[in-house]
């Protein structure tokens, strides 16, 4: 008899004891987080928390003082952050970061470039196979651009941009490198409400059309609340929460973390 009983979800990112520390600084200390495979997951917390430093090992800007940083079965500390992209991981910035100077569309060209599918003697020698991967490369960057809604932009300089359309370009070729994981750090920072109901509407469909897991770090609760699945909440390098964003609503250490304790013990007292 066949077994209908649906698989459980499988772990794709666990970090374990994870920690970063700036000489007496202790900026992450212990930090354990399990991500499974299509999951939405939000990480908020305090400014200084540790959440971007958190974004920043698991990407390989930064080397773990301590801990594992487990991607697909494989340890990633100490690789350097191409190599991390090669092994599916993609992500956004807090601060954007386009190539400003760039087109839209070269922008996403860039990005999609390991995936071309010719070598350096096809490029020096423009042969019939580098024609026929760059019209194809150029094709799928318009496709992504599509799903954005910029392939209109195409041909412009990326810092001409509203914001708001610089951050879905910067989503965008993110997507480009074919992440498994997408890290997404402040995706709405900047953004009005308007384009902040947008973004929300956009993170979905990108999870489901591209069949993603998203880990996203973001201050407006709007967002967070409203599209995550499960929230984990830093407060100076530890974690001191977990769990639906029902159940982080009525935390206590959460509230105190965000409001002060005064808050929270009126909160607890209502």
């Amino acid at each position: 008899m066949a077994n209908n009983t649906p698989s459980e979800p499988q772990p794709l990112l666990e970090i374990r004891g994870l920690a970063k520390h700036f000489g007496g600084l202790r900026a992450v200390d212990g930090f354990d987080l399990t991500v499974n495979q299509g999951a939405l997951v939000g990480l908020i917390g305090p400014n200084g928390a540790g959440k971007t430093t958190v974004f920043n090992m698991i990407t390989g800007l930064y080397l773990p003082t301590e801990g594992q940083i487990i991607f697909g079965g494989e340890d990633l500390a100490g690789l350097e952050p191409y190599q991390i992209t090669q092994r599916g991981i993609g992500r956004t910035f807090q601060n954007i970061r386009v190539f400003p100077n760039l087109s839209v569309l070269d922008n996403v060209c860039v990005a999609y470039h390991p995936h071309a599918g010719y070598n350096i003697a096809d490029a020096l020698w423009r042969s019939p196979r580098f024609e026929r991967k760059e019209k194809e490369l150029v094709e799928r960057a318009q496709d992504f651009l599509t799903v954005f809604s910029l392939q209109d932009r195409q041909n412009e300089i990326a810092k001409n941009l509203p914001y708001g359309e610089q951050r879905r370009l910067e989503i965008a070729r993110a997507l480009a490198t074919e992440p498994k994981l997408l890290l997404l750090d402040e995706p709405a920072a900047g953004m009005n409400p308007k384009e902040t109901v947008t973004l929300m509407e956009l993170i979905h469909f990108i999870r489901d059309r591209f069949k993603l897991t998203i880990l996203l770090i973001e201050h407006q609760m709007r967002v967070v609340m409203g599209i995550c699945e499960w929230i984990t909440v830093m407060d100076f390098g530890q974690i001191i929460a977990r769990g639906t964003p029902r159940e982080i609503q009525c935390n206590d250490k959460v509230i105190e973390a965000y409001l002060g304790s005064g808050v929270a013990a009126r909160t607890a007292a209502i």
